[in-house]
């Protein structure tokens, strides 16, 4: 069956790329039951042995028979570690393109396994099939997936809204492409949420069970007050969307955004960021729930924020030289936060901030990382 075809083996010596074979249908149906796999592809729920075998030797081998994919099984120990393609799109004209795609068996994910395929699939593609451009897409919100891309150096063109079509619905897909010349290495910085715990708080990542504490701070009369970017009215939706779109500037490698939360109950209690991390600085900005106000909670909050931004990155920390800080001039608790942490007044810029009543002036703070004080 697939061994009289012409598929090629690549390997590394850790991972190999090969034709499929029987002995690989239980482990593609392993895949399929895998709740991440029937969450981010399109494989049939549910997924029999039956469908299974009809995938590996019988639909795989088509497509190298057809010419319409490049379909590859990932070996790794000696093992079925999932399959990965190249969908290719060939125009004399315009020079060769493709799009990757790729899943993994649950027990090769976190290993690297995938990234080594794609990287040998990636170098087979652009030098024996002379391609020109290869793309990645994934539905919004797998950010496995993204990671992977990121790493290969793939360049996050955008999002196309209710593009991808995924069991009855059209869904927001991200898109990526990657040129023969291009570098595979990451573009820019993609920043995890580091834990840090202080007196009384911890600085964490954004969890879905943030969303009811995020839509209570967000249609407070104070919060909505100053912050008068907010949308109105402030929906359930719109508490989603923020927690959802937390990731996107890290990923990015714009900014890096912690949920401040208690250290017994886990409740949010605000939020504190670091904005604009790829102009060679960064902002500060933040905001408290109710349940956080006349604690200290976001003085301490920024404090460990700023410690974070100001430590080498050898220290774990991020190496910035230079931070700055914008509040309302009269928003009492705001400006006493950034004194308190040692910011310096820089000035006052006249009707230039937005809060729910109109323009107010607004002062800008800056604090140096010689000025640190631990």
């Amino acid at each position: 069956m697939p061994g009289s075809l012409d598929v090629p083996t690549l390997t590394d010596g850790v991972v190999t790329l090969r034709a499929p074979r029987e002995d690989d249908v239980l482990g593609s149906w392993e895949q399929c039951q895998d709740p991440l796999s029937q969450q981010w592809t399109t494989v049939p729920i549910p997924y029999s042995l039956a469908d299974a075998r009809d995938w590996i030797t019988r639909v795989i081998p088509g497509f190298w028979a057809s010419g319409t994919e490049w379909h590859f099984v990932i070996e790794h120990a000696g093992q079925f570690a999932g399959t990965i393609t190249l969908r290719p799109e060939v125009s004399v004209a315009a020079g060769g393109r493709a799009e990757l795609a790729y899943g993994s068996h649950p027990r090769v994910r976190g290993t690297g396994a995938v990234e080594r395929a794609a990287r040998l699939l990636l170098d087979w593609g652009f030098a024996e099939r002379s391609l020109t451009t290869v793309v990645w897409w994934a539905n919004r919100g797998n950010w496995a997936s993204r990671k992977l891309a990121w790493r290969l150096g793939f360049a996050i063109e955008g999002t196309a809204r209710q593009y991808l079509p995924h069991r009855d619905e059209l869904r927001d897909a991200w898109l990526g492409t990657l040129l023969r010349d291009d570098e595979r290495l990451p573009r820019h910085p993609w920043y995890d949420v580091p834990r840090i715990t202080g007196s009384g708080i911890v600085l964490r990542r954004h969890r879905d069970g943030d969303v009811p504490r995020v839509l209570e701070a967000c249609t407070d009369e104070r919060t909505a007050y100053w912050l008068g970017g907010l949308p109105s009215p402030y929906t359930l939706e719109t508490a989603r969307r923020f927690v959802r779109d937390r990731s996107e500037g890290m990923a990015r490698g714009t900014d890096l955004h912690w949920m401040i939360a208690d250290p017994e109950t886990d409740a949010m209690l605000g939020t504190v960021s670091l904005m604009h991390l790829d102009q060679g600085a960064a902002e500060v900005g933040y905001w408290a729930h109710p349940d956080a106000r006349g604690r200290g909670v976001m003085t301490e909050a920024v404090r460990l924020a700023v410690r974070h931004a100001f430590i080498d990155t050898e220290d774990g920390g991020l190496g910035v030289e230079r931070l700055t800080l914008y509040s309302a001039v009269d928003n009492a608790a705001s400006v006493h936060v950034a004194e308190a942490n040692g910011f310096r007044r820089t000035g006052l810029e006249r009707q230039a901030i937005s809060c729910r009543d109109g323009k107010h002036d607004m002062v800008g703070y800056d604090l140096l990382a010689g000025e640190l004080q631990l």
